[in-house]
C-alpha cells in the first residue's frame, strides 16, 4: 500500500446522502470529476472490474458473445425509431465540426438491430445473443446518491435475436436464468419484479431490484403468494359494474370553504345528510397537461382518483410514457376558467372536450362526491354510466400497504429496492425500424423478433455497498472484493517486514493480496482496513514477538490468534472454503 494510489477520508463528503456513497468516497474508490460523474480509483476500478467478469463468465456461458460498440452515435439511427425525442432532455445531444447530430448512448438496440441486419440474412443465423460491457449516458436532472445515479455509468447490455416468438421465450429465460447466478455470485439480496418497457418498447419486462431502503424503486409483494411487482407495474383489480336502477338522483349542494377532500368530508358529515361520508365517497379529479416527443403543444388530461389517493406521478408518467406530464400553472388555469380549483367534476370537463380517464375502483354503478364545476358547490350521489361517462381507465392512484393483491391472494405490502437488471421481450419494434429480415426455411423474408437485458454493472457496485457496510466501513463479498487477504504490519520494523513475507507466500498460493506496509500509525492502519472491507485480514502487530498473528473475519468480527508458522495454511483455507 505505501505505492499505492490511494488516500482514505475521515470525513463524510459534504453531498454524500446514502452509504454506498459515503463509503465508496471515503474508502477512496472513486472521485467525484462532476455531478454524477465519477472517476474509479486502482481498488475501485478493481471492483468494477470483478463485477465485470462475472457478468462475462455468466453471459458466455448462457451462449452470449461479447462485443464492443461505439458510445458516440449519428442521430439518424435513434430517429428512425422515434427514441431522438421519446428521451427528451435525458438525451446527451452534440454537433460535430460539420453541424451533424450526434447523442451519447443511453442504450444501443438501434446499433444492435443494423449490426446484425448487416451480418446475418438466413433463419440458419439464428438464435444469436450479443452483449457489450459499456459506459452509458444519461443527463440525469438531479443526479444523486454518487454512482447508483449518475450521468455516466457502466452498464452490461445484451440482445437476443429470433426467428419466432418461441424462441425468444426460451433466450429470455435464459437471461432470467443467468441474471439469477449472476446475482447470487455478487452476494445481493434481490427480488424479481413485473415491471413496465417504458421507452424501450416491448411486452414481458422484469426488474431485478436490490433490497435496500435507499433505492428510489417502490415495489410490493404480496402476504399471500410469490406476486412481486414495481409499484409502476400494479394493475388494481376492477371491481364488478354495480346495477343502475334505483340509485338516488344526483343532487348539487352549496358547499362553503371545501375546497380540500377534507374540509369537504366534515362539512357533509356536519350537515345531517341522513348518512356519514368517508374521503373514500369523493372523487378527486386531478389536472395534468401531457404532450408528445417532439411537440410544443400541450394538451389537458384530467385524472380521477377516489378522494382517499393520490395520483403516484411516478406511475403516472410510467403510464403516459414516452408523453411528457407537467402539473398546471396558473397561467393553465386562467386560459380554462371552466377549470375551478377545488370544485372540478366531470360534467365541465367532458363538457369540454378535456380527456378524462378515471381510476379502475370508478366503475359503472358507483356513486361519488364531486366537483360541481362551481365555487362552493359539490355534486352528491354522481353515478358513473348514468350521469357521466369517463373516456378510458388509468390506473395511477397510489398503491398502499393492505391494497389486495392482483392476483387476488393476499394483501400487498411495499419495500424499496435499487434496479440493477431489467429484461424485456422487445418483440419486433426495432426490427420493423430498421427492416430486420431472414429467409425462412420456405424462402420468403421472416421479421426477427428481439429481446434486451440490462445489468447495471456500476450500480451493482453500488448497491452491494448499500446492503453490505457497517459503521467501520464496507464489507465486500469474497467474489468481488479488491483483495482477498489484506495484511496489516502495525509496526516500523519487523513486523512490516513479515508482514510483506506473508503477504508474497499468500501472492504465490493464489490469493489476491493487500499488503499495508505504510509508516502509519496502527490506528490509522486498523481504521483503513475496516474502511476498505477485504473479507480478510491478517494482523501482524505485538504478539510477533510471541510467534503470533491475528486472523480477522471482517463481516463477523471474529478474530483468533495463530502461530506464525500455521498462519499461510489457516489464511488459505478461509479464503478459499
Amino acid at each position: 500500500m505505501s505505492n499505492l494510489f490511494l488516500r482514505t477520508l475521515r470525513e463524510d463528503p459534504a453531498d454524500a446522502e446514502v452509504p454506498s456513497h459515503k463509503l465508496l468516497v471515503r474508502a477512496g474508490y472513486v472521485r467525484r470529476a462532476a455531478p454524477g460523474v465519477y472517476s474509479w480509483l486502482p481498488l475501485g476500478k478493481i471492483v468494477l472490474e470483478n463485477v465485470s467478469r462475472v457478468v462475462r463468465e455468466e453471459m458466455n456461458a448462457m451462449g452470449g458473445q461479447e462485443v464492443l460498440l461505439p458510445a458516440l452515435l449519428p442521430k439518424e439511427y435513434y430517429e428512425a425509431t422515434g427514441r431522438w425525442e421519446e428521451y427528451g432532455d435525458t438525451l446527451f445531444r452534440l454537433k460535430d465540426r460539420k453541424g451533424s447530430d450526434y447523442l451519447l448512448g443511453p442504450t444501443h438496440e438501434e446499433l444492435f438491430t443494423l449490426l446484425v441486419k448487416g451480418e446475418y440474412s438466413s433463419y440458419k443465423d439464428f438464435p444469436v445473443i450479443l452483449y457489450q460491457i459499456q459506459e452509458k449516458f444519461r443527463d440525469e436532472a438531479r443526479p444523486r446518491a454518487g454512482i447508483l445515479r449518475g450521468r455516466e455509468f457502466h452498464m452490461k447490455d445484451a440482445y437476443s435475436f429470433d426467428i419466432d416468438d418461441e424462441g425468444l421465450q426460451v433466450s429470455y429465460d435464459k437471461h432470467r436464468d443467468a441474471y439469477i447466478r449472476i446475482f447470487d455470485r455478487l452476494g445481493l439480496e434481490y427480488v424479481i419484479v413485473a415491471a413496465t418497457s417504458g421507452a424501450m418498447g416491448g411486452s414481458a419486462s422484469e426488474e431485478f431490484l436490490a433490497v435496500a431502503p435507499t433505492g428510489e424503486d417502490t415495489f410490493v409483494r404480496s402476504t399471500g403468494s410469490d406476486y412481486a411487482a414495481n409499484v409502476e407495474a400494479v394493475k388494481i383489480p376492477a371491481p364488478e359494474p354495480l346495477p343502475l336502477e334505483g340509485l338516488p338522483e344526483a343532487r348539487v349542494h352549496h358547499t362553503p370553504d371545501t375546497s380540500t377532500i377534507q374540509t369537504l368530508v366534515d362539512f357533509l358529515n356536519g350537515a345531517d345528510l341522513g348518512r356519514d361520508f368517508s374521503e373514500a365517497d369523493t372523487l378527486k379529479n386531478v389536472l395534468v397537461k401531457t404532450r408528445t416527443p417532439g411537440s410544443d403543444e400541450w394538451e389537458l388530461l384530467a385524472i380521477g382518483v377516489p378522494g382517499d389517493r393520490e395520483v403516484d406521478f411516478k406511475r403516472l408518467e410510467a403510464a403516459l410514457e414516452p408523453a411528457e406530464v407537467a402539473i398546471l400553472d396558473e397561467s393553465d388555469f386562467a386560459a380554462n376558467p371552466f377549470l375551478v380549483k377545488g370544485y372540478i367534476g366531470p360534467k365541465a370537463l367532458i363538457d369540454n372536450k378535456v380527456r378524462y380517464l378515471v381510476d379502475p375502483r370508478v366503475v359503472t354503478g358507483t356513486a361519488w362526491v364531486t366537483g360541481a364545476d362551481k365555487a362552493d358547490h359539490h355534486v352528491i350521489d354522481l353515478v358513473a354510466g348514468r350521469d357521466f361517462t369517463p373516456d378510458g381507465v388509468i390506473d395511477v392512484a397510489e398503491v398502499r400497504d393492505g391494497d389486495p393483491s392482483p392476483d387476488g391472494q393476499g394483501t400487498l405490502y411495499t419495500a424499496r429496492g435499487i434496479e440493477i437488471g431489467h429484461i424485456f421481450q422487445l418483440g419486433r419494434k426495432y426490427a420493423d425500424a430498421f427492416q430486420l429480415d431472414a429467409l425462412g426455411p420456405d424462402g420468403k423474408p421472416k421479421r426477427v423478433t428481439m429481446g434486451s437485458y440490462g445489468i447495471g454493472v456500476s450500480r451493482a457496485v453500488a448497491s452491494i455497498v448499500e446492503q453490505s457496510h457497517d459503521d467501520k466501513g464496507i464489507v465486500w463479498p469474497r467474489e468481488i472484493a479488491p483483495a482477498d487477504v489484506h495484511v496489516v504490519g502495525t509496526g516500523k520494523g519487523d513486523e512490516v517486514q513479515e508482514a510483506l513475507r506473508i503477504g508474497g507466500e499468500l501472492e504465490a498460493r493464489g490469493l489476491r493480496v493487500l499488503v499495508d506496509d505504510r509508516k502509519a500509525a496502527p490506528g490509522v492502519k486498523f481504521t483503513d482496513a475496516e474502511l476498505l472491507g477485504v473479507p480478510t485480514t491478517v494482523i501482524v502487530g505485538r504478539g510477533l514477538k510471541n510467534g503470533l498473528v491475528e486472523l480477522r473475519d471482517r463481516a463477523t468480527g471474529e478474530r483468533s490468534e495463530v502461530p506464525i508458522e500455521e498462519i499461510i495454511d489457516r489464511t488459505v483455507a478461509v479464503c478459499t472454503e
